[in-house]
């Protein structure tokens, strides 16, 4: 029996559609998608989609589920190129695997997998079944730059000054976002998730004009940028781990490259950092048996600078390059730490040394500047959570680099009620709110990018950085009956 094309079923209502990124997928309005048959012919499946005007149709089985896809923008490499007969069935051009996401999955889930994947449309799934399909123009409606396009123009930037106008073009769209309301977990993942973009693309370019391949060696980020937590303000923290069995007489070739990278990102508008952990420091370029005896040693000493270097390479992620070269390095803090007691107390120690942002009183701490209370949302504030969640994280051996995660599973293996680690997580996503919208410029004017003054809060906002505060208090007070009986 010959296939035709079908649609497939859903429901019929029409939900409102979500007006942030952090909305799930079952809330957007549901049609249609376009679908048929492995078997279809080529013609059949292109003059539907010349009829209903749509960019894409899916293929699937007789259970609904998605076997490939095939776009407009596949039609030249696929189609027309290899010239095709219309006869063919779709199955032998059709785009697969097909990368898809349940409906419980966000906007923001949609965002990333676009940008990572390169591609334009999802298909939204229900145990299994397709029930829509959301594309880029869908996501992004409201917003005058496109994600998904922005990250295609990063990706195929070709020289410096292009990735310097991508670099403007994130802040601004960080901006737009942080203007329509979007949860601040959203939009430092997309920041993070766009900046990775435009500096593996310069890793990229950069390497070929050195020859070097990456594929002997990995670029790492470290501190926010490790734990995808990167606001509108943020400089550099970098390095590179590469494969030699004679590093000294290898390293000046990757220290070249890795300096310029450097440099670069410096060019975009991701300053240099102060205490230089970056790639193009002999520091932090090194070989796997490097990083890993440098691991070894802050572990097994653990004096006061080890304890700092430990709060910022053991938020390690790998960037570009050869992954599998990151992969050990990951491991390997959670798995040293767990048999050096004496190292996590010293770590808690430290932790403990940050000012709980309240005074006697129940009052937020402040500082003066410019004749203005201030409140320092990162080191009064967002530090306390980071800090925290990566000794909870090096005590029970979690791998995940983001705050977020490392909070959540904390408060799983700690067996703590649910709605204190709630608490946990939901203060510091406030917290680190705060810190884009000042970034942002809705902070006084030569105001530092990380204080906010409280005459520009409202009495809500005041209120829930105060309950902000006093979670960090309550986070501190458990680290303190944890380490220091």
């Amino acid at each position: 029996m010959q296939a035709t094309l079908r649609s497939c079923r859903m429901p019929t209502e029409n939900p409102a559609g979500p007006s942030a990124l952090d909305a799930p997928l079952h809330s957007l309005p549901r049609r249609t998608p376009l679908a048929c048959a492995a078997s279809t012919p080529l013609a059949t499946a292109l003059q539907a989609m010349h009829t209903r005007a749509v960019g894409s149709v899916l293929v699937l089985d007789e259970q609904g589920t998605a076997q490939g896809i095939l776009t407009r923008h596949d039609l030249l490499g696929r189609v027309l190129l290899p010239q095709q007969p219309l006869s063919a069935p779709i199955a032998t051009v059709m785009s697969q695997p097909v990368h898809t996401l349940d409906e419980g999955h966000t906007l923001l889930d949609a965002a990333l997998l676009m940008a990572q994947q390169g591609i334009r449309h999802v298909p939204v799934t229900s145990a299994g079944r397709v029930v829509n399909i959301v594309s880029e123009r869908d996501l992004f409606a409201l917003q005058r730059r496109s994600f998904q396009g922005l990250a295609g123009q990063l990706r195929g930037a070709p020289d410096l000054p292009a990735l310097q106008a991508g670099a403007a073009e994130i802040r601004t769209l960080a901006a737009q976002l942080l203007g329509q309301g979007v949860h601040a977990r959203a939009i430092t993942a997309l920041i993070s998730q766009l900046n990775d973009i435009l500096a593996a693309r310069l890793v990229a370019l950069v390497a070929a004009q050195h020859g070097l391949d990456m594929a002997q060696a990995c670029w790492l980020a470290f501190g926010s940028e490790g734990r995808g937590e990167q606001t509108i303000a943020t400089d550099q923290d970098n390095g590179l781990v590469f494969v030699s069995g004679t590093p000294e007489a290898e390293r000046p070739r990757w220290l070249a490259m890795a300096h310029e990278v450097n440099l670069g990102l410096d060019a975009c508008g991701y300053p240099l950092c102060r205490g230089g952990v970056m790639a193009g420091n002999p520091a932090c370029c090194l070989s796997t048996d490097e990083w890993a005896q440098r691991f070894e040693h802050w572990i097994a000493h653990g004096a006061p600078e080890d304890l700092l270097q430990a709060s910022i390479y053991f938020d390690l992620r790998p960037l570009c390059g050869n992954f599998a070269l990151a992969q050990p390095l990951q491991a390997l803090p959670a798995r040293l730490a767990q048999r050096a007691p004496r190292f996590l107390k010293q770590l808690a120690q430290n932790a403990l040394r940050q000012r709980p942002p309240l005074n006697w009183h129940g009052g937020l701490l402040t500082e003066q500047h410019a004749g203005q209370a201030v409140f320092d949302l990162k080191h009064q504030g967002t530090a306390i959570f980071v800090d925290v969640a990566r000794l909870y994280a090096l005590a029970h051996g979690v791998v995940e680099t983001g705050t977020r995660l490392r909070l959540q599973a904390a408060a799983q293996a700690l067996q703590v009620a649910e709605h204190e680690g709630h608490a946990w997580v939901s203060a510091f996503d406030f917290l680190q709110g705060l810190r884009l919208r000042v970034q942002a410029g809705a902070g006084a004017a030569g105001t530092p990018a990380n204080f906010v003054p409280l005459a520009v809060l409202d009495d809500i906002e005041h209120r829930t950085l105060k309950e902000a505060a006093r979670v960090a208090r309550r986070l501190l007070q458990r680290l303190a009956l944890d380490y220091e009986r």
